[in-house]
């Protein structure tokens, strides 16, 4: 990755690190993470999860609403995989530890064998190397982490800023984990949550409205930039310190070293009509459950769109219920399968 290095030319670059976190370290790296946001208050993430696997069926008030409802009823069902975090200062220095540059790579506990997904997406993290056994074994709890965040001077926070890359999937499963509830049915709602804990936020595809010459996803943008990528494309720690380097990189050579805050904070991309196209996420298909077994495409349901609990036909929202967990919402009848134009 091309670090900003502000120096002589002859200055080697920085070395980088991600480090991955699993349930044993969560404590330790979110005190260093508690100690460095006081210097380091620019926060660049991405997430990693398991797709698309269903879309709300009904009468909906705007495209918008229908694109928003699509990730509700996703976040809902369906659980995070990855987040990483690359800390910077208001000048683009990013934090050290012992000489290099750190990311922090969070890794939630997973089981290909219980949780839902979307085999595409699937396949494709684990082509990035993500190790799935791993995170089935050792991965960290969601609500911790959450309990964790909530506490560590990361959220909540004005003088924070969050950035990110088409985002409205990453923030809709931060703010699940925080709230510990389903997400809002309004998305106005949605967007009150958000605004609390994230006060302050960047979102690059949004940013991009202003720069003519930028399109396609991160790493088009990175390669039109000249940003280097450090570490397998497709995690969250490597695509985190990729966002970074480029929302620094953005500022200077499309905004002049500042950008506009009234305009541009606090937009997420396909959130309130802020563009309505579905993000570039790892991939959409055929829901597998439960040992690989397929679901049915379209669930069977009662009146009330809620499935009656047919034997060996068990919905994500029962199945959530069962293990404690916010349940899926009820209202619309859910297809799995691909999304249009995704």
């Amino acid at each position: 990755m091309a670090i900003d290095v502000r120096g002589p030319v002859a200055t080697p670059p920085e070395r980088s690190m991600i480090r991955d976190v699993w349930a044993q370290d969560l404590d330790k790296e979110m005190a260093v993470l508690r100690d460095l946001v006081e210097t380091y208050q620019y926060v660049a993430m991405d997430t990693e999860f398991p797709g698309i696997v269903a879309r709300p069926i009904g009468n909906f008030k705007s495209k918008a609403d229908y694109h928003y409802q699509t990730l509700r009823c996703n976040v809902d069902m369906l659980k995070i995989i990855q987040l990483g975090i690359t800390l910077a200062d208001e000048n683009g220095n990013l934090a050290k530890i012992d000489g290099s540059v750190c990311t922090w790579q969070f890794n939630f506990k997973f089981s290909l064998d219980d949780d839902m997904y979307a085999q595409e997406s699937i396949d494709l993290l684990t082509k990035s190397g993500i190790d799935f056994a791993k995170h089935a074994e050792h991965g960290i709890d969601v609500y911790q982490f959450g309990n964790l965040l909530i506490s560590s001077g990361l959220v909540m926070y004005d003088d924070v800023k969050w950035i990110s890359f088409h985002s409205g999937y990453d923030f809709g499963y931060l703010v699940k984990i925080m709230s510990c509830l389903p997400l809002p049915k309004e998305e106005s709602e949605f967007r009150s949550l958000l605004s609390k804990y994230f006060p302050a936020l960047y979102d690059i595809k949004f940013l991009m409205k202003s720069c003519r010459t930028l399109k396609g996803g991160l790493q088009d943008i990175a390669e039109e930039m000249g940003v280097s990528r450090i570490g397998p494309q497709h995690q969250a720690g490597s695509d985190s310190l990729l966002t970074g380097n480029i929302f620094f990189e953005m500022r200077e050579k499309f905004f002049d070293g500042k950008i506009d805050d009234a305009k541009y904070l606090g937009q997420v991309w396909g959130l309130n009509g802020a563009g309505i196209s579905p993000p570039n996420i790892n991939g959409v298909g055929t829901v597998v459950y439960n040992n690989g077994v397929p679901v049915p495409s379209t669930p069977t349901t009662d009146r009330n769109g809620q499935n009656p609990g047919t034997p060996g036909n068990t919905t994500p929202s029962q199945q959530q219920q069962q293990n404690g967990q916010p349940g899926t919402p009820s209202q619309y009848n859910l297809q799995y399968g691909k999304m249009g134009g995704m």
